[in-house]
């Protein structure tokens, strides 16, 4: 009898070997990335139109990685739609309605005026061919009928769960112990509508939870002669509100209890004597605690420690400060900076919102964008009136996409109200993951006509670890 018991319990004990020892051991997915090069054998920086989306993600990445992050497209839409309580196809086409899908050029302008009344002033400036001082214009568009955006069914799922949850204080800052996962706000409204659409955009779900980024950005001077051809790889963490892969809420302890964010580790490639420098960011839920940026300069061997006054200094060879990252990630506090919040405008607009395909490009002769697909989309416009005269911007202004909060275009104001720079994305669009990845960046500035782009090749990390964008990390990563 004994031994029947004995071997009873063995058997148990390898059961739960297999349900639990087993799928943490298949968890674990080996560390894998592409090179600039790889990532150019799937699409170039100039004159490539191939359409390499289609299947890009089904051939890089690993097979369960894959499975883990695609979802049913139909169940995805139905419940983004009842999240936002409509669907983007159902609520434009009101304004200069003549403006039908098809192929347009920079010469319609006259024909079609109806072109100016649905575009940003600033897209309707670069629909020419491009001319100095500045690269990034379109001579010819293909508009097409407005198309349904979605996100991830957990993100969705959260999203539903959680709405209503999230709460505001009494001067419209975020009540961090409140938010849990999803968008915080999925149908802005009332006194602090504006601020509410801006958190939607601090939580937005793309890029993937953990990820890796190849990116090249070039530089040019208001000549068109380039200056600048800059490379760099990037780690991100989300730390808090994880809903696609695991660990699912906060990342682990420490994130809990130091209230973090996100993280960020960016290494520099390029140019060469700007090799091995990196910097690692460090984003905190308290809006009273300054975020950590760090920098590793490499020629130094030190590490450097970034002020509130830093993080306002142009980032090498780019048109933006630290702070302009992805068009907007400056820190909202009522005492660092505050800002005054101004829903200032909500209606449609015609915009390259999404590639589905990866089929745009830039052309080398003259740096133009070709095949770009333009569309009507629900915008909502921002304006930030920045309270404290010594910040380097008056105000800036946000155009959000209303069905996603996706932020498409930026335009930033110097403290004497001169337009001083601009960003513009447009981002892939992964249908079957409900996933944008921020692709394509366009910078301008308008004071000293410098302008640049970049192409970035996103890839989800389920790998990632502290080890890859703590401070050990940034070292290591510098060397």
């Amino acid at each position: 009898m004994k031994r029947v018991k004995a071997f009873a319990i063995s058997i148990l004990i390898l059961l739960l070997m297999v349900f639990i020892v087993i799928p943490a051991a298949q968890s674990q997915v080996k560390e894998y990335k592409l090179t600039l090069s790889e990532c150019e054998e799937y699409k170039k920086m100039f004159d490539d139109p191939r359409p390499y989306l289609k299947d890009f993600y089904k051939k890089v990445v690993p097979t369960e990685v894959y499975r883990r992050l695609t979802y049913d497209v139909e169940a995805m839409k139905k419940l983004w739609a009842e999240c936002v309580g409509f669907r983007a196809p159902d609520v434009v086409g009101k304004i200069a309605p003549e403006i039908k899908p098809g192929k347009y050029t920079y010469k319609d302008k006259e024909k079609y005026p109806g072109l100016k009344e649905l575009m940003f002033p600033d897209y309707y400036k670069r629909f020419n061919p491009s001319t100095p001082p500045h690269v990034g214009n379109f001579s010819e568009i293909t508009v097409v009928p407005t198309r349904q955006y979605f996100f991830a069914l957990p993100v969705a799922e959260a999203t539903r769960k959680n709405m209503g949850r999230t709460k505001l204080d009494d001067q419209g800052y975020i009540i961090n112990e409140s938010y849990n996962a999803g968008y915080p706000f999925p149908q802005p409204d009332g006194k602090f509508k504006a601020q509410q659409i801006v958190y939607n955009m601090f939580k937005r779900y793309s890029n993937f939870e953990n990820y890796f980024i190849t990116n090249r950005l070039l530089g040019y001077t208001k000549n068109l002669r380039q200056d600048y051809d800059g490379a760099t790889e990037w780690y991100d963490l989300r730390l808090h509100g994880r809903a696609t892969m695991e660990p699912y809420g906060w990342f682990d302890e420490r994130a809990r209890v130091n209230g973090e964010a996100s993280a960020t580790l960016i290494k520099h490639l390029a140019p060469r004597d700007n090799y091995g420098t990196a910097f690692s960011i460090m984003y905190y839920l308290d809006p009273d605690k300054f975020d950590q940026f760090l920098i590793y300069i490499n020629v130094l061997r030190r590490i450097r420690k970034m002020s509130t006054t830093d993080t306002q200094d142009p980032v090498a060879g780019q048109d933006i400060i630290y702070e302009d990252k992805e068009g907007f990630s400056q820190k909202l506090s009522p005492k660092r900076y505050p800002y005054k919040f101004e829903v200032i405008s909500e209606r449609e607009y015609l915009i390259p919102a999404a590639s589905w395909t990866g089929s745009e490009y830039i052309n080398s002769k003259n740096y133009e964008y070709h095949n770009l697909e333009f569309e009507r989309r629900p915008m909502y416009v921002l304006k930030l009136t920045q309270l404290d005269k010594n910040y380097v911007y008056s105000q800036r202004i946000l155009y959000m996409d209303k069905e996603t909060f996706i932020l498409y275009h930026t335009e930033n104001y110097n403290q004497k109200g001169r337009l001083y720079r601009t960003f513009d994305m447009v981002p892939y669009f992964i249908p079957e993951m409900g996933m944008f990845i921020a692709a394509n960046w366009l910078y301008r500035d308008h004071i000293d006509q410098h302008s640049g782009f970049g192409l970035t090749y996103v890839l989800p990390a389920p790998w990632l670890a502290r080890e890859h964008i703590d401070l050990g990390g940034l070292i290591k990563k510098g060397k």
